[in-house]
């Protein structure tokens, strides 16, 4: 059994969680804030969406939205394996709190992990500045 390592990064929005989780929970909402899912999105069917990310096209499978604040999905190359992406939006007093886990996948290396720890504390503070606008 492999356990990866991993970092839960998060960012704390003073919006009412109602409004954060009503937003993400909208697949298309992702590219005005996720620089790292890219651009261009397409809807394919269900929560399947074609985007085109900085490593290449790719499919991304969104969770169905919820009562649980669970916003979790998975980035899916068309020629490797799936990285799955846990993101939590929790209610934080009269705010909310989004949560990223970032998995380390075996072939990063301590400086890809990193980099990619930056990129999301990143799209993060922009989904803030956004939903705070």
């Amino acid at each position: 059994m492999t356990v990866l390592p991993a970092r839960h990064i998060s960012i704390a929005i003073t919006r009412p969680i109602e409004v954060v989780y009503g937003f993400l929970a909208e697949p298309m909402n992702f590219q005005k804030w996720a620089e790292g899912l890219g651009g261009e999105f397409s809807h394919v069917e269900g929560m399947t969406y074609r985007v085109k990310t900085p490593m290449g096209a790719m499919r991304v499978m969104f969770s169905e939205p919820n009562r649980y604040g669970v916003l979790d999905h998975a980035v899916v190359p068309d020629n490797g394996t799936p990285m799955h992406n846990p993101m939590r939006a929790l209610a934080n007093g009269s705010g909310s709190e989004v949560v990223f886990t970032l998995f380390r996948r075996p072939e990063m290396t301590d400086d890809d992990f990193a980099r990619d720890a930056e990129w999301v504390a990143a799209d993060l503070a922009r989904l803030k500045a956004l939903l705070e606008a």
